[in-house]
C-alpha cells in the first residue's frame, strides 16, 4: 500500500516542489490549501503522514495542529518560516512530532520524513504492562498509564519516551542516547524536543512534577528513571 503524505501549506508554488520531491521517493502526495480543508482531506483520506504550514489564511497552522490532535495520531511535521525557539516549542506543544524551518535542505527534509515514518510502524518492544509501583502501572500497547487508579491517555512520542525511560531504569542516559532511541539519529542535537516531552510526562505520572520522584533530571548529562527503591 502506498505511503501517503498530505501537504497543507497555501503556498501553490512550494507544494509542486514538494509533490516532486515526495513523488520521487515513493510516496503519495496529497494537498489542502489551508487548514479547514487540511482537515477535511485528513478525515476522508487518513494520509499518514502530514506536512503542516503556519502562516495561512482562514485557520492557521497552530489551530490546525491542535484540531488534528483532537481527532488522530498520524505524524506532524511543520514546515514553516517561523523558526525561534518559542515557535518550534510551541508547535511541539501543540502535538507535532517534528519542526522544519523555510528554506529547508531537501535531504534533511526527507530523512526527518522517514525518521516520522519509520517510528509510526516501529513494532512495541519490552512488557507491554509494567507495573512500577502502586501509584504508577504503564500500558505499552494502549499508549496509557494509570496513576493513583486513574487512567491517562500518552501520545505516540510520550509512550516511546516513557518506555525508553522504564526499560533502562536506574540508569543514566544522556541527551543524545534518549534521542536516538525515542526519535531517531537524525535528531541528536534536538534536545529542546527531549525538554519538552520530558515535561509533558511529569505532569502526567508525577505526585509533584516540581519536585519528581520518577524522572530525575541528571543535569549536563541527561536523565534517570527512578524505581521505588531508590524513592
Amino acid at each position: 500500500m502506498d505511503t501517503t503524505i498530505l501537504i497543507i501549506d497555501d503556498n501553490q508554488d512550494l507544494y509542486y516542489i514538494l509533490h516532486e520531491q515526495l513523488k520521487k521517493e515513493g510516496y503519495q502526495v496529497l494537498w489542502a490549501n489551508n487548514g479547514v480543508q487540511g482537515l477535511e482531506v485528513l478525515h476522508k483520506r487518513e494520509p499518514d503522514l502530514v506536512l503542516l504550514d503556519i502562516l495561512m489564511p482562514h485557520m492557521d497552522g497552530w489551530e490546525t495542529c491542535h484540531c488534528i490532535r483532537e481527532a488522530s495520531n498520524v505524524p506532524i511535521i511543520m514546515l514553516t518560516c517561523l523558526g525561534n525557539e518559542q515557535d518550534i516549542v510551541r508547535g511541539l506543544e501543540l502535538g507535532a512530532d517534528d519542526y522544519v524551518t523555510k528554506p529547508y535542505r531537501r535531504s534533511e527534509l526527507l530523512a526527518r520524513v522517514r525518521a516520522a515514518l519509520r517510528r509510526r510502524c516501529h513494532p512495541i518492544t519490552g512488557e507491554p504492562v509494567v507495573k512500577i509501583d502502586d501509584w504508577l502501572v504503564f500500558d505499552r500497547t494502549q499508549h496509557q498509564v494509570v496513576v493513583d487508579g486513574e487512567p491517562a491517555d500518552l501520545s505516540a512520542t510520550e509512550s516511546r519516551l516513557l518506555g525508553c525511560f522504564v526499560d533502562n531504569a536506574n540508569r543514566i542516559l544522556t541527551h543524545q542516547s534518549l534521542l536516538r532511541q525515542v526519535w531517531g539519529w537524525e535528531y541528536a542535537e534536538e534536545t529542546h524536543y527531549l525538554k519538552v516531552y520530558v515535561h509533558y510526562l511529569r505532569q502526567k505520572i508525577e505526585q509533584d512534577p516540581s519536585r519528581p520522584r520518577y524522572i530525575i533530571t541528571e543535569r549536563g548529562i541527561g536523565y534517570r528513571f527512578n524505581t521505588p527503591q531508590n524513592f
